[in-house]
């Protein structure tokens, strides 16, 4: 069973996402909050698998929360799905940078938020290339996404981790991975889950951010 907190100010979206996700086989809804204080404090009672948190909220935004929840190593197995508007893009690479695990806009379909919940609960980052890259070339200054940091941080890492790690950030699942390198997904799994935890990040999403920051991916390029 799927547990999720649900976090919006506007009562009427959460009645109808509480809807949709207690009424789908393995999934059920353990809470709700009107503002990310409350979601906070709702998550750390209740220890959900994932948080639907929106970014503008009054107390506190869903950004402050999702970093807060994120901080939190005994919330280390919860996972966030930020819900967005088109506007609010650069909130968005804040939060996927703090540990959330990917993003949604409010006016996608049911069937494709329920997958997306599943998809982030199995450890996957909700995140597509095209996407990602958008984000980044928008809200990455040239001297944020120079290698800075991963001279250090790459170190920690094997020839094969790298070129996982090269693949995670431009989109591919576990699946694919295995695919493309004949390794079985579980493989695949166990590489990601290693550099997460070298690389001292959260969510499978750090690593797409890591890829660009890092200098294996670069901004604007396929």
């Amino acid at each position: 069973m799927i547990s999720v907190v649900l976090a919006d100010d506007q009562a009427l979206i959460r009645t109808a996402v509480s809807e949709l996700v207690s009424h789908t086989d393995g999934f059920t809804v353990v809470g709700e909050a009107s503002n990310g204080l409350e979601a906070l404090h709702l998550v750390r009672a209740t220890r959900p698998d994932i948080v639907l948190m929106d970014i503008r909220m009054p107390v506190m935004d869903g950004l402050q929360a999702t970093e807060a929840i994120c901080a939190d190593p005994q919330l280390a197995d919860t996972r966030i799905i930020i819900l967005t508007t088109f506007e609010e893009d650069e909130y968005v690479l804040r939060a996927l940078k703090a540990g959330a695990g990917g993003f949604l806009g409010k006016g996608t379909e049911a069937e494709a938020l329920m997958a997306a919940i599943r998809t982030v609960n199995d450890g996957e980052a909700l995140l597509s290339p095209k996407a990602t890259r958008a984000l980044i070339d928008r809200y990455l200054s040239p001297a944020e996404t120079a290698p800075q940091r991963v001279p250090d941080e790459l170190a920690l890492l094997t020839e094969r981790e790298r070129e996982i790690l090269l693949l995670v950030g431009s989109g591919l699942s576990n699946g694919e991975i295995a695919a493309g390198l004949v390794i079985s997904p579980q493989t695949a799994k166990t590489h990601v889950n290693r550099m997460m935890s070298k690389l001292g990040v959260h969510d499978r999403a750090q690593l797409v951010i890591i890829a660009y920051e890092s200098g294996l991916l670069v901004p604007g390029r396929t």
